[in-house]
């Protein structure tokens, strides 16, 4: 059984522990330590569960049960001392809680390093092979929770999954890049006529040399007209000829990059089932590849539960949010979630408030994952559905037209097709010059006497 301890030391001579540099000769034997400082209280812990509890509330510098129970019952008697603490977070917690006086300086520093150095001599009747046994059960408690070890919650495996998925992506458009522009010199006009990288490399793998595409059958490989066009441009190929050994060297990189394709399937089929056994509720929401992103992103599943929706909308976008916060201009509305299938298939003014509101529901749905004992989907398909109707309801809303109730909506007439013919006027192509017909006499006539009434009013305006 392994039995863990709490105490606490009285110091007897405080002037020496002014002199901080040589502070280290004053416990350099148990002897010298115990005149220095000496035991007041000891008390142990009743399992390992409750050592690891005391112990990780002192390092997020936390005020456990135990520790303040102790410090109200020993030193709430001597209230007028201070008392030492190697943790500044700690001092100021135990400060606002208990009303103590807490002190921590390089003094302090090199007075606990004194005494973990003779902590056997200044606690008699422990052996110390039980000392060595339960740091050693204690040491390795703590680096398990540090690691938020959980057997239940391996999402550890999702982030080396996404991590390594995404380095794949990388590394095939590279090699991919490269097989096309080295075969290219040879045949030039496969790279055309082929567009899909996969189909590219297994027609060059199996068929090598482009001379050989007239013997060859890739009809596992090509549809039969996308064959008949790249046997038609072997013959006719502007490429230059190259050596054996050059195809094979081809070849080989063909071989890596269907090899690598394989494997980048498998490693996807398996990121699904860890995600639907891990987080089911979120890869409904989000899709697995997003999820095991915002997961990956925040550290864990845990991690991820513990941050507002707000952050979950911004995930990934931190560069951008602090660059409009500095030079105060609008902040982006989405991060990892924008490659979400339900703000992808959203207009462009709508992708804010579903990328928002998407994000809300994100953040239950991975609580709900990572705190809760139910491993169904149920909960993540409810939320979806809600997210959906809203989007449905959004692009209503679009098409709808100002009134009076601000409900009718947009009545879209039948669209009729109204073609104008326009006829070609072949008088614009005649060169004789245009004929005035003679007009008649009595036209004439009334513009003579027109003319007269106008000029008198005329000057009846000058007058």
């Amino acid at each position: 059984v392994v039995c863990l301890f709490v105490f606490s030391l009285q110091v007897l001579n405080e002037k020496k522990l002014q002199e901080v540099d040589s502070l280290w000769k004053e416990f350099e034997t148990p002897e010298k330590a115990n005149k220095i400082v000496k035991l007041k209280h000891f008390e142990k812990f009743q399992d390992t569960t409750e050592a690891l509890a005391a112990s990780t509330a002192l390092v997020e510098g936390k005020l456990s049960k135990n520790l303040k129970k102790i410090l109200k019952k020993i030193v709430a008697k001597d209230a007028h001392e201070q008392l030492a603490v190697a943790d500044a977070k700690l001092g100021g917690v135990i400060k606002d809680k208990l009303n103590l006086s807490c002190i921590h300086s390089p003094m302090v520093t090199e007075l606990m390093r004194g005494i973990r150095s003779q902590i056997e001599g200044l606690i008699t009747g422990l052996p110390s092979r039980e000392m060595a046994a339960m740091c050693l059960g204690l040491a390795h408690s703590l680096s398990r929770y540090k690691l938020k070890f959980s057997p239940d919650k391996v999402d550890t495996m999702i982030i080396q999954a996404i991590s390594l998925l995404d380095d794949l992506d990388k590394e095939l458009n590279n090699y991919i890049m490269r097989c096309r522009e080295w075969y290219g010199w040879h045949f030039p006009e496969l790279g055309k006529i082929i567009t899909d990288n996969l189909a590219y490399c297994k027609c060059v793998q199996k068929v090598g040399d482009r001379s050989n595409f007239a013997s060859s059958d890739v009809s596992d490989i090509l549809p039969e007209e996308i064959e008949e066009d790249v046997k038609a441009a072997a013959e006719i190929s502007m490429g230059t000829e190259v050596s054996e050994e050059d195809i094979n060297n081809i070849i080989h990189l063909c071989d890596q990059v269907i090899e690598i394709s394989e494997y980048r399937t498998q490693l996807y089929d398996y990121l699904k089932n860890r995600m639907m056994a891990i987080a089911p509720n979120l890869t409904v929401m989000v899709g697995e590849l997003v999820g095991a992103r915002l997961i990956a992103h925040a550290g864990s599943l845990l991690n991820l539960a513990k941050h507002p929706a707000s952050t979950v909308q911004l995930l990934g976008a931190e560069k951008a949010l602090f660059r409009a916060l500095k030079t105060k201009r609008d902040t982006p509305k989405f991060g990892l979630i924008y490659h979400a299938s339900l703000v992808g298939q959203t207009n462009t003014k709508n992708k804010g408030k579903i990328s928002r509101m998407l994000a809300a529901k994100t953040a239950l749905t991975v609580r709900y994952d990572a705190l809760g004992e139910d491993t169904s989907a149920e909960m993540g398909a409810e939320n979806r559905l809600k997210v959906e109707t809203r989007l449905r309801h959004l692009e209503e809303r679009g098409i709808r037209r100002i009134s009076g109730t601000g409900k009718a909506l947009a009545r879209a007439d039948k669209y009729q097709n109204k073609s104008e013919v326009k006829i070609f006027d072949p008088s614009g192509d005649s060169t004789l010059p245009t004929v005035t017909k003679k007009r008649k006499i009595q036209e004439v006539d009334e513009q003579n006497t027109e003319v007269p009434v106008k000029a008198k009013k005329f000057k009846g305006e000058k007058k």
